[in-house]
């Protein structure tokens, strides 16, 4: 492997690994705000809208956008870096709300 390959890849997943951040943490906090806002409707519809198409944009980016060489690849770690944050925010939440529920019940 190259040297441009090499930080392509790592370029990718990193973008995999912040898009998943804004896409996953994006949902938490709207979950957490549902409760407290007047139209709760729009808040998830707008919310879920921006975090889709930041999302989207940043896989073209990845996959379309640098060099027409090795797409898939990019694409792939890309993904890989995305679902690697879904992992880590579901682990999170779970166990944060897991703490909370134990705190309630005392």
């Amino acid at each position: 492997m190259d040297l441009i390959l090499v930080l392509q890849l790592l370029v990718s997943l990193g973008t995999g690994l912040l898009l998943g951040a804004l896409f996953f943490g994006g949902l938490w906090l709207t979950i957490k705000k549902l409760t407290k806002v007047s139209q709760p409707w729009l808040l998830f519809l707008l919310s879920g809208l921006s975090r889709t198409v930041i999302t989207l944009c940043g896989f073209w980016f990845i996959g379309i956008s640098l060099s027409p060489n090795h797409q898939w690849q990019r694409i792939v770690i890309c993904l890989l870096g995305f679902m690697m944050m879904r992992f880590f925010f579901t682990r999170y939440v779970n166990l944060a709300n897991t703490s909370l529920s134990r705190e309630s019940h005392q």
